[in-house]
């Protein structure tokens, strides 16, 4: 009974840390990337790939090869991303739910497993 109250656990938990992944990844041929599903006004965080430090932006939209957006939804500072330095655009509204439920999924996969050790 062990096992499969461990397996399963095991199960859950590998579940939930694959679905805490809330990246869009962009190939390297920028002219197959397809920056459509970007909406303007929302905040993300761009992943370069020359290694620079993460940026934040408030999206605003795409001018020919450039991301375009704020620094921030209070800060106008204006922010030009080469689409060519992109590696990924991670939203971040998704990013907190996702890390949210896999919290939630964890305390409860952990819950089942102490309750079924006692059990025995």
């Amino acid at each position: 009974m062990k096992a499969s109250v461990f397996l399963k656990s095991s199960l859950l938990t590998s579940l939930f840390v694959i679905s805490s992944c809330a990246t869009t990844k962009y190939s390297e041929d920028v002219s197959k990337n397809n920056y459509s599903n970007l909406q303007a006004g929302k905040m993300y965080v761009v992943t370069m790939k020359d290694g620079s430090p993460k940026q934040k932006m408030l999206f605003r939209n795409i001018d020919g090869d450039n991301l375009i957006g704020t620094a921030g939804k209070k800060d106008s500072t204006e922010v030009i991303i080469p689409k060519a330095n992109v590696a990924a655009v991670k939203d971040r509204s998704k990013a907190r739910v996702t890390a949210g439920a896999t919290v939630i999924g964890a305390a409860g996969v952990a819950a089942i497993v102490i309750s079924s050790l006692r059990a025995d």
